[in-house]
């Protein structure tokens, strides 16, 4: 194939990708399941006749782009919301995946006729969430779900893939290495944890620390010299035998909670490199999947299927939260949403790297259940959520035509403060209100237009105001306002 042929394939591929996301938004489709069909119609046996099986090729990009996709998900990770939930998801992207793998590995022992190893396998491959599938579904439909359960999933599904590629990558050893056993896998695991753990917050802080101390004359440089920091922390963990991904998203959460400069450039940069990557992945995932190959394990992909939704997941979750003060809807909820998404399908090119006899079995039954799972689970969450009650109107934060990048030396943030349709301060001036000393109205959004304000702006209800104060200041405006 000519050089030019491949730009014009990733032209068009990157093109209709993003495009098939307002599809998902539309249509309340999972934006997972689109990229993976648009692979799979580029593919041999479909309308793209490209031919392409090396699983060697999609295992490498699959971990490179894991890299980025973990790392902006801890960025992204809102820790003040998260660290009341800390627990729950600790145990649910541990304990939680552990015994999803056990319960799917024992059925596929009866369903598959895989040894008791060769199960369990196919249990690790699959036991890990991916709850941003979740939540593209949910914006598609202007909902939310009910506190803690947000946090709570994001939290989960951004922490549990390090304990599914512990378990696959131990699987494998045991199946490949002679006389290893499973008790082999408790000093690996506080190796591999452990290390993992200690590499992602110290290079979190000594990522923070060069931001901060790095005077790039470019600020294009800066995302540059992230992205060598999150390489440089995923090579020196699985170096010294750690958890990469569990570094990376450790350094990313840290980051992400630390205030420096150019944070907010860097961080949408981060957000469209992994979307890339998501793209990326799933479209050659999707081309290494020939779908003539599934249709013999439609029958034992669907059981599989059905009990990790209906069984393995629900105990699992069900056991890991009976000590926190839960309702029954709020578990059956979080049961529900177990997604299965990228992760599974990656790990399902581990066995053929690593020269297992059925890894073609692995793969084709693990790309059923993803699909599957997405398509049925994801579909269906909205509909769930308002049987359970769950579900709430979703906030989105309003756009302003004003950027503020808070640094340590400033004790002040911007925020907006809707003015109450019963308060006091409808009909009077700015200069009318006793606006704090040091707190600054910048901006008034009102009827989708943009005023600027002045001491002789008179405030109306419903105006957003958008305000920068420090904390103390901005609550005393705020007391104002609801009088």
């Amino acid at each position: 194939m000519a050089f030019e042929t491949i730009l014009l394939w990733v032209a068009v591929l990157l093109f209709v990708s993003v495009i098939s996301s307002k599809i998902s938004d539309k249509f309340s489709v999972p934006v997972l399941l689109l990229f993976l069909a648009i692979g799979m119609l580029a593919g041999s046996e479909s309308i793209g006749r490209i031919y392409f099986d090396n699983a060697h090729i999609a295992r490498s990009l699959g971990i490179v782009a894991l890299i980025f996709i973990i790392f902006s998900g801890g960025l992204d990770t809102n820790w003040k919301d998260s660290k009341s939930v800390v627990f729950p998801g600790i145990l649910l992207s541990t304990i939680g995946v552990l015994l999803t793998a056990i319960i799917t590995g024992f059925l596929a022992v009866y369903i598959l006729k895989f040894s008791f190893f060769e199960a369990m396998l196919l249990g690790s491959i699959v036991s890990s969430t991916d709850a941003a599938a979740v939540f593209a579904v949910l914006r598609s439909r202007r909902i939310s779900l009910k506190k803690p359960l947000m946090p709570l999933l994001e939290l989960e599904s951004a922490s549990n893939d390090p304990m599914a590629i512990f378990l696959t990558l131990g699987f494998i050893s045991l199946l490949t290495v002679k006389g290893a056993g499973l008790v082999s896998l408790v000093p690996r695991f506080v190796l591999d944890m452990g290390m993992g753990a200690l590499t992602g917050v110290l290079m979190a802080g000594a990522i923070v620390f060069i931001v901060k101390r790095l005077s790039l004359d470019y600020e294009g440089l800066y995302p540059v010299i992230t992205i060598s920091l999150v390489l440089f922390t995923y090579v020196i963990s699985v170096f010294l035998k750690g958890n990469g991904i569990l570094a990376v998203y450790l350094a990313g959460l840290g980051l992400g909670h630390a205030e420096f400069p150019n944070k907010k450039f860097i961080l949408k940069f981060h957000d469209g490199l992994a979307w890339i990557s998501q793209i990326a992945m799933f479209v050659t995932l999707g081309l290494l999947v020939f779908p003539s190959h599934l249709v013999p394990l439609i029958g034992a992909g669907l059981l599989i299927t059905l009990f990790l939704m209906v069984i393995a997941r629900p105990v699992s979750v069900f056991l890991c939260l009976l000590p926190f003060k839960l309702s029954f809807p709020k578990k059956l909820m979080i049961a529900w949403v177990g997604l299965r998404g990228s992760v599974p399908i990656i790990l399902a090119t581990f066995p053929f790297t690593a020269g297992l006899p059925q890894a073609d079995v692995y793969f084709n039954i693990v790309f059923f259940v993803v699909v599957t799972s997405v398509f049925i689970q994801g579909t269906s969450i909205p509909i769930v959520s308002k049987l359970l009650k769950l579900d709430a109107p979703l906030v989105e934060k309003k756009s302003y035509p004003i950027e503020f990048e808070k640094v340590e030396s400033i004790d002040a943030d911007l925020n907006d403060l809707i003015v109450p349709y019963n308060s006091e301060a409808i009909g009077k001036t700015i200069r009318e209100l006793n606006v704090p000393e040091k707190c600054l109205i910048m901006l008034i959004s009102r009827n989708e237009k943009f005023v600027i304000p002045a001491g002789a702006t008179v405030i109306q209800g419903g105006d957003v105001l958008l305000v920068l104060a420090n904390a103390e200041d901005f609550s005393a405006l705020q007391k104002i306002l609801a009088a």
